[in-house]
């Protein structure tokens, strides 16, 4: 069932994201744009969708707060990537959507609680941060998906984690065909931001059922590159919530490796961050979390030297 669930979420992606693709409004670049030549944005219209439609009808694993409010985060951000919404609205949206989910929860104190609904608004917005050069996102989402799917085999607790982790891998797998560089759609906020929820739901439930080490050094390379950025441009006094060209692998990048190196060195890492994440799941946590930490520091190091001339 989980492969033809899989199978399934990569041909309605793939066939969903060429639907739309006629339909999308061209993306023009900017001086803040990783991209040079006008590309159709707005794919996530076509890849959450496929992703959702065979978790609901293969799982019996259905959070409805998450799935409506990824939903509803799909179409608040496609209006956003079409006329642009204030940042306080994005944000409220955003932060109704969490709260949802987070109610939906067991949580055994209000502090947990006020936690989880931080870091979780912090990585729906940082997926969004993060959604920046050919082929990241579809990489990303792939690996957390593939991820999430191996270490929620490990317990009966988590069984029912299996099969949208394996949705959101094809799903992020199906866009990769029309994402790579050169690419001839971009997902927009309409994906990436629903993406982030969803994803970010998922870890959060294996952190609750005993998984926290796994779930913090899958998305490890992403929290890294996006928090440090962040701090840096608050440091600097910036607008936080402009769009910019500031995080390690967009100044990679631009530095003269590429996008296909990039994303391509960013799928390494995130294969190195899975063994660490199954490394800490069989109780070696200490080891796992070492070796993320040290794949995460050589992944930014690296990134950092590709990109020190980078133009501004």
């Amino acid at each position: 069932m989980t492969t033809i669930a899989a199978i399934t979420a990569f041909a309605l992606t793939v066939w969903a994201v060429a639907l739309v693709l006629t339909r999308l409004t061209l993306d023009h670049p900017n001086h803040r744009s990783s991209h040079t030549v006008p590309t159709p944005r707005g794919g996530g219209l076509g890849v959450i969708p496929a992703i959702l439609f065979p978790w609901l009808v293969f799982s019996d694993y259905r959070p409805w707060p998450l799935l409506i409010g990824a939903l509803i985060l799909m179409g608040a951000s496609w209006i956003d990537d079409k006329r642009g919404l204030p940042p306080i609205l994005r944000l409220a949206f955003q932060a109704m959507a969490v709260a949802a989910f987070l109610a939906f929860l067991p949580l055994p104190h209000w502090v947990l609680a006020a936690v989880l609904a931080f870091g979780l608004l912090w990585f729906v917005n940082l997926y969004n941060f993060m959604d920046g050069i050919d082929g990241i996102t579809g990489v990303e989402t792939g690996c957390l998906g593939v991820g999430i799917a191996l270490i929620a085999a490990h317990a009966d607790a988590t069984q029912d984690l299996i099969l949208p982790g394996l949705c959101l891998a094809a799903g992020g797998l199906g866009f990769l065909v029309w994402n790579w560089h050169p690419a001839k759609v971009f997902l927009g906020d309409a994906g990436s931001v629903p993406l982030g929820l969803l994803i970010g739901g998922l870890l959060i439930q294996l952190a609750l059922a005993g998984h926290w080490a796994a779930s913090l050094i899958l998305p490890a390379y992403y929290w890294a590159d996006a928090s440090w950025t962040l701090l840096i441009r608050l440091l600097n006094g910036e607008k936080i919530w402009q769009a910019h060209r500031k995080h390690f692998y967009q100044r990679a990048s631009r530095g003269g490796a590429g996008p296909v190196l990039v994303s391509t060195t960013i799928l390494m890492g995130n294969l190195g961050l899975i063994f660490a994440a199954w490394i800490a799941d069989i109780g070696q946590q200490g080891i796992g979390l070492s070796l993320a930490a040290l794949i995460v520091t050589a992944l930014l190091a690296l990134l950092r030297w590709w990109g020190r001339n980078a133009p501004p």
